[in-house]
């Protein structure tokens, strides 16, 4: 199956790994539909089976892909009216990539947590006045609109979040539990929040 066959909804994923091999890991599709490719964004693990393996990979290896699998999407009417807050950490912007690319009239503030500027995956193609780099640790530089010295969770409780917006989390379960609850305490109802946990 080439990235051409395979039909998905942006902020899905996909289980991915060498073929003959047993280790399979879960990665959002970071390329939007209709790109003609298959993009994944991953972090290497030290001592992770599947990251390192993959990063072996060359230009013209096959993988085996199963999926789409999940329901961490944005439906096309709630793309054309609402607006959003996104929070992801790490490589959990992965579905907000996603988003952003398929939905070029979005409205949304992107809350991105990073340990330092090199984590700010491809911070270009989101709306300069949307992103906000929150940086966690090393200098308060990075190339984007907004910069933050701090946690996503701090600048949450320390801006007003409307409770209209949808709001969608992506990163580490720490990171999900402590920002659902700052912004069920804004009044956001559980309805509007929706969540996808990267280990």
């Amino acid at each position: 199956m080439g990235a051409r066959d395979l039909c998905y909804r942006s902020g899905q994923w996909i289980n991915l790994g060498r073929p003959g091999s047993l280790e399979r890991r879960e990665y959002t599709v970071y390329s939007p539909p209709g790109s003609g490719f298959l993009d994944v964004l991953i972090r290497e693990v030290e001592g992770g089976t599947v990251s390192q393996d993959l990063r072996c990979c060359r230009p013209g290896d096959e993988l085996d892909v199963d999926g789409p699998h999940g329901s961490f999407v944005i439906d096309r009417e709630a793309a054309a009216r609402e607006k959003f807050l996104f929070v992801g950490t790490g490589t959990g912007v992965s579905p907000f990539h996603c988003f952003a690319l398929s939905y070029p009239n979005l409205s949304y503030t992107l809350l991105h947590g990073a340990r330092a500027s090199g984590e700010l995956y491809d911070s270009h193609v989101y709306d300069r006045g949307a992103f906000v780099a929150c940086m966690s640790r090393g200098p308060a530089e990075a190339p984007a609109a907004r910069v933050y010295p701090g946690r996503v969770t701090s600048w949450l409780r320390e801006n007003p979040v409307e409770a209209t917006r949808l709001c969608y989390l992506c990163g580490n379960s720490d990171m999900i539990y402590e920002s659902y609850a700052i912004l069920r305490s804004r009044g956001v109802p559980p309805s509007r929040i929706f969540a996808e946990v990267y280990f």
